[in-house]
């Protein structure tokens, strides 16, 4: 849910400075603003709460805190190039794979009833992926329309 309500709070800021700035809407521009800070956003998360998101990467993958950083820079990395003309397009369709990538995660920490703030297995289980899988395809829908749709 946060970051929902980051990406959609940074957005109508992003549209106000726009305006303000440019003299016209941009909602392509504003649009991959707010998912770039809502990408920041979420990254931070990987080395706060780094114990927590190793749980939600099944038992057989190794390294799995170090898997959790890494993917956290590439969040920063994908943020930066939403943010670059030139690399705005091929940042788009990379964070559509990542976010393909990183649902079995989610669902596997759904089914697996984790926590990730905590660290602990007393998370909301399936009832989380009534919420998340929506959000994920969501996520997909925003970055393909304000990244790659018109170029």
């Amino acid at each position: 849910m946060k970051p929902l309500i980051v990406l959609l709070a940074s957005f109508a800021i992003a549209i106000f400075f726009n305006k303000i700035l440019k003299k016209e809407y941009d909602f392509e521009l504003s649009a991959r603003i707010a998912m770039s800070v809502m990408l920041v956003f979420t990254a931070i998360g990987h080395f706060v709460f780094t114990k927590g998101m190793s749980l939600m990467i099944p038992k057989f993958i190794p390294f799995k805190e170090i898997f959790v950083h890494l993917t956290g820079v590439f969040e920063i990395l994908l943020a930066i190039g939403l943010l670059l003309p030139k690399l705005k397009t091929i940042a788009g369709w990379a964070l559509i794979i990542f976010l393909l990538l990183m649902l079995p995660a989610n669902i596997y920490a759904a089914l697996h009833n984790v926590n990730y703030q905590k660290g602990t297995f007393d998370g909301n289980g399936l009832a989380y992926l009534w919420f998340r899988i929506p959000l994920q395809i969501f996520f997909i829908v925003w970055t393909y329309l304000s990244a790659i749709c018109k170029n």
